[in-house]
């Protein structure tokens, strides 16, 4: 299968065959402070010439993007867990004249850091008072912001990404209300995609939830559920050693009807256990619907020092 990878003319068995070693701290954990290569580079090692020529040449043939988040606006979908989206204008143009006749305008935002398309920093879940690594959680936030594992250690992101899409796997545009998406299901979307995720890769799960974004009620489905991950799905990504993760809902896991946000396992798992990056509120329609499968991603979260998580605007980058 054609690889939309704009670096394909060029790539090594090591973008094809990602499995081919085994897992280093640095692609299992790759925060602890700074980023590091395995996860910017999507060679999985040291840089190369070879990778930089290939990458400048990708560009040079044309390249484009394609957008993976959602957009922000008041009343756009929030768990009650979090403090929605706002912005409201504080200047508009004409409040304020210049001498010469010019104007501006600016606005005030507030948001909590896990609305709309975002990323979880480290410092984002617990358990048995522990986060990631062993490190105590009530004496990393003990100054009101976290001192370990916060959102400003997350490390750009550009690197590959695999589109698993479960539910192309079952033949619905959407995967039902509080379907658990199993290991099977990810194995039979990567046979489909024709690539596995390997260390360092991005592995995004496509459920079709995002199309009921729209709907906040439906889309939470505090009473419905919502599909997602279950446990042994992302211990199968977690064996694989990818660096992050992601899905187009509100919680990336499975959500039972009735349940809410009472247990989140899967993110004790990836998270926790294994320092393994999550992203929710994903929009894959427009990738899927171009049958992307393989292709750089690009994902920059913001430096939030001592926060928890990170809005951002994922994208992918594929050939022109």
């Amino acid at each position: 299968m054609p690889s939309n990878d704009p670096t394909h003319a060029a790539a090594t068995g090591t973008v094809t065959d990602p499995a081919h070693g085994a897992a280093t701290d640095a692609v299992t954990d790759p925060t602890h402070g700074a980023a590091t290569d395995a996860v910017t580079d999507p060679t999985h090692g040291a840089a190369t010439a070879a990778v930089t020529t290939a990458l400048l040449a990708g560009i040079a043939r044309g390249v484009r993007t394609v957008d993976l988040g959602q957009p922000l606006f008041t009343g756009m979908p929030c768990s009650p867990n979090h403090p929605g989206f706002r912005m409201a204008l504080t200047r508009r143009h004409g409040d304020t004249l210049r001498p010469d006749g010019g104007s501006a305008s600016s606005e005030l935002i507030v948001t909590g850091g896990h609305v709309g398309t975002h990323i979880d920093a480290l410092a984002h879940v617990s358990h048995d008072g522990r986060l990631h690594g062993g490190v105590d959680a009530a004496a990393a936030q003990a100054g009101g912001s976290f001192a370990r594992h916060g959102a400003e250690h997350i490390p750009p992101l550009v690197t590959r990404a695999v589109l698993l899409d479960v539910a192309a796997v079952h033949g619905v545009d959407v995967l039902p209300a509080g379907y658990g998406v199993t290991r099977q299901d990810l194995a039979d979307a990567a046979e489909r995609a024709g690539v596995l995720p390997g260390p360092g890769d991005v592995a995004l799960v496509r459920t079709g939830w995002a199309r009921t974004f729209a709907d906040p009620v439906a889309y939470l489905g505090h009473a419905s559920g919502v599909p997602g991950v279950t446990v042994e799905a992302a211990g199968w990504l977690a064996a694989r050693a990818v660096a992050a993760t992601g899905a187009d809902t509100t919680a990336y896991e499975q959500i039972p009807a009735g349940d809410g946000h009472r247990v989140l396992p899967v993110h004790r798992l990836l998270l926790v256990e294994h320092g393994i990056y999550l992203m929710e509120h994903l929009n894959l329609e427009q990738a899927a619907a171009e049958g992307l499968t393989e292709f750089v991603i690009v994902v920059a979260p913001l430096r939030i020092v001592g926060g928890t998580g990170s809005p951002i605007r994922p994208v992918a980058v594929v050939g022109a």
